[in-house]
């Protein structure tokens, strides 16, 4: 290859499309030794202060798709046991088929399929007030995730990451295990706030979790080289760089990618845990995600999103409730021990809850009785990260159909969660299109009763 005759670009984007050759370990950014006069104090991924002290550093998004049903799990509803069978409403009562102890000093009935969970009781905030608009599975997942139920927005991972960056240069700061596109979308901010997905499974080789971290066709070595040569092909253009946010973007995906070689195959190579923490965690699919959730934000990733769903119970709700519940319960309570154990629950604020909640008369049809949808009344809890543990915040009627007292919508939630992180929602604001964008719209009220 010629390199002392090399052409000549016009932009930074003409000479980036020449030459990346689609190497996932491009370091464009050392390449070009973009310092703090070109490119806007370093990188958009540089850590930032957010508005207030924050409580939390990193958060874990548990989202339990399918929508639990709140009767059966944290929304305990002794009228409702009372008056099973009776005609209301669209159908005849279904009463939980579920006993509710008392866990903890604060004394919180949970249901009993959350046995390791609620021992942890005195740790947990439970919201028993949550609305939502329209309680259709899409509809109101998109709303949870990006607090808008039509227009694309950015998610909540990807506000966080675009307030806060990144504590760990060497990984996203935004990591979502198998979940759906608009749970970690960035929409119209820019892509390089866009949650990085990772489809795990349990038992797969480090090396495969990340589809093209690796170069199969070039050795490290080659790619220095590689690098090197862009480097001295870029120095022509250093005079003509200017503002372009895709490709902003695109210089940060290629540093992390390059970064993340060695420091992603370590963070999810849960063989290096001893053994009594797999054991802790119960060996289990849902297991070893809860243990790559702590060894993430431990690593400095911000945003840890986790889909915890099978939820969608409209059928046979005794089998079906606690099926699911034993497949996570375990591990709930792993994550929050061992959080605890390393110092780290105080700054790691995580949150469980689906889309919607259920109905409480039977629903599903022939066979044994589940619950269908019903958007006015869901549960949520939260724990660590500056929450006030031990309490239960707001009510349903005396049957559950639907929240009565501190009703609290998503973008209340999203508001909460933000002062968790250090923000003011109505601050934490991204122009577009010639209008503030915000992630609660034009709503939302912090939950104060909440925060510690």
């Amino acid at each position: 290859m010629d390199c002392g005759n090399h052409p000549s670009f016009s932009s930074r984007r003409e000479f980036l499309n020449e030459f990346a050759w689609g190497m996932g370990g491009l370091s464009l950014a050392s390449i070009f030794g973009l310092t703090p006069n070109t490119l806007e104090a370093a990188s958009p991924l540089a850590p930032k202060e957010p508005h207030f002290p924050a409580k939390a550093k990193a958060i874990i998004q548990l989202f339990a798709s399918g929508a639990p049903s709140h009767v059966d799990t944290f929304d305990y509803k002794p009228e409702l046991q009372k008056k099973d069978g009776v005609k209301h409403d669209y159908g005849n009562l279904l009463a939980s088929p579920f006993e509710f102890p008392r866990f903890g000093k604060s004394g919180l009935n949970i249901s009993e399929v959350w046995k390791e969970l609620g021992k942890h009781a005195d740790d947990i905030a439970i919201i028993n007030s949550m609305q939502t608009d329209i309680p259709d599975h899409g509809i109101a997942s998109k709303l949870m995730h990006t607090g808008s139920a039509q227009l694309s927005k950015p998610s909540l991972g990807s506000w966080l990451v675009y307030g806060l960056g990144t504590q760990n240069e060497n990984m996203p700061g935004f990591i979502s295990l198998n979940s759906s596109p608009e749970s970690r979308q960035c929409a119209f901010l820019p892509g390089m706030y866009q949650g990085c997905n990772v489809n795990y499974r349990q038992n797969i080789r480090s090396n495969e979790i990340l589809a093209n971290l690796q170069s199969e066709f070039s050795t490290l070595e080659r790619q220095r080289r590689q690098l090197d040569l862009a480097k001295s092909l870029s120095i022509g253009h250093m005079q003509k760089l200017q503002k372009d946010t895709q490709l902003e973007s695109r210089i940060e995906a290629f540093e992390t990618a390059f970064k993340m070689q060695t420091e992603a195959s370590d963070a999810f190579d849960i063989s290096k845990e001893p053994e009594n923490i797999k054991e802790a965690y119960g060996k289990t699919e849902e297991g070893a995600k809860m243990m790559i959730a702590r060894r993430l934000v431990e690593r400095g990733v911000r945003v840890v999103q986790v889909n915890v769903g099978g939820y969608d119970h409209h059928n046979d709700i005794k089998t079906a409730m606690t099926n699911t519940a034993r497949r996570y319960d375990q591990a709930f309570g792993a994550l929050i021990t061992d959080l605890k154990q390393r110092g780290l629950l105080d700054s790691v604020l995580i949150v469980w809850g689906g889309e919607f909640g259920r109905t409480v008369t039977s629903g599903g049809g022939a066979g044994l009785p589940g619950r269908d949808h019903n958007g006015k009344a869901f549960s949520v809890w939260m724990c660590g990260g500056g929450v006030k543990g031990g309490q239960r915040y707001g009510e349903t009627d005396e049957l559950g159909s639907k929240a009565m007292k501190d009703i609290v919508h998503i973008h209340d939630l999203h508001a909460t969660i933000l002062r968790l992180m250090g923000f003011d929602h109505e601050r934490l604001i991204y122009n577009y299109n010639g209008r503030p964008f915000r992630l609660t719209d034009v709503y939302g009220n912090v939950i104060k009763e909440l925060i510690a």
